[in-house]
């Protein structure tokens, strides 16, 4: 694990019962790291996807389904923060089950919100860049149209709104950060950088690097110690009820990612070109602007300097 960028502490998260669902997965065990041992932290997570080893000794583990409510009512009792990040995080997957990603994604986050309104707790929602769809304009802001192109974003986008309606009906602090594509050590697969791990892995083995297309699409990769820092400055936040791009304001070419990779891992990889994708989004840059202001978020860790430190992290 690579520390946050700066440390609950730096952020005034101390002291605290916080309850982070999805704690044991690649996100959330970072930010449980972070906040362990300067808060009593619980996690949430059936282990289906997440990993024990991701977690610190000391922390409390309530191990179910999210939607279990008796669980989740009895992990959220008394907590002052709650972090949902317990999802179904393929849009593959969400493609061939829909309801279940319903359930999961949506119906669960209102489950928790519930469950943070019975304890009076701050809520900080995982969301996704994936509820704008396919970008009308470059860079992305917040109030950019939402049209989601797959049941993954529509059902982030469900629980997106539910978040910030709770902060206007009922009074609790929500606050929702759509995370771009997250990328860092400790990573498995997954929907979250995707092109990332398929390239470091041809890279170390030395097969040929895949470009679909001609590499041109561009996304905005963003180092997990700065998505954890995200999150630590939206516990204690006064702007509540709010969305925030969580990303870096940069976009990177996947024919620019590759080369980056190549040299990271010092590798003689050849990049090959192979048909492009139907439905692969062309451009994708976040507008951070809303999140340097409003939660003094800043990322620090370069793609290059992220990249290293995988590369570093699998060769032991």
């Amino acid at each position: 694990m690579i520390p946050s960028t700066v440390s609950a502490e730096e952020c005034g998260v101390t002291d605290r019962t916080i309850l982070v669902t999805g704690g044991a997965g690649f996100v959330g065990g970072h930010l449980v790291r972070a906040l362990y041992p300067d808060n009593e932290v619980r996690v949430l997570d059936d282990f289906s996807t997440g990993r024990r080893e991701n977690l610190p000794d000391g922390v409390t583990v309530f191990e179910g389904d999210v939607r279990e409510d008796d669980l989740l009512e009895r992990a959220a009792a008394g907590v002052d923060v709650v972090y949902h990040l317990a999802a179904l995080v393929s849009v593959e997957e969400s493609v061939q089950d829909p309801v279940g990603t319903q359930s999961i994604n949506a119906d669960a986050t209102l489950s928790v919100l519930e469950a943070a309104r019975n304890a009076d707790a701050r809520l900080v929602f995982a969301s996704s860049a994936a509820v704008y769809g396919e970008p009308e304009s470059i860079p992305i802001t917040e109030s950019h149209p939402t049209e989601p192109t797959s049941p993954y974003g529509l059902s982030k986008l469900t629980a997106d709104r539910y978040a910030r309606l709770y902060t206007r009906l009922y009074d609790i602090p929500t606050v929702t950060l759509r995370y771009f594509n997250i990328y860092g050590p400790g990573q498995q697969g997954g929907d979250y950088s995707g092109v990332i791990d398929v390239f470091l892995e041809q890279a170390l083995s030395g097969a040929p690097i895949t470009v679909h297309g001609e590499g041109t699409q561009t996304r905005d990769f963003v180092h997990v110690a700065d998505v954890v820092e995200a999150n630590l400055r939206a516990a204690t936040t006064d702007a509540v009820g709010r969305a925030f791009n969580v990303g870096t304001g940069t976009e990177t070419s996947v024919l620019e990612l590759a080369e980056v990779i190549r040299d990271a891992a010092d590798s003689e990889s050849k990049v090959v070109f192979e048909p492009a994708r139907p439905g692969d989004i062309s451009e994708s840059r976040a507008d951070i602007s809303r999140s340097r202001k409003e939660l003094d978020f800043e990322p620090e860790v370069s793609l290059e300097a992220g990249l290293r430190q995988i590369v570093a992290v699998r060769r032991g």
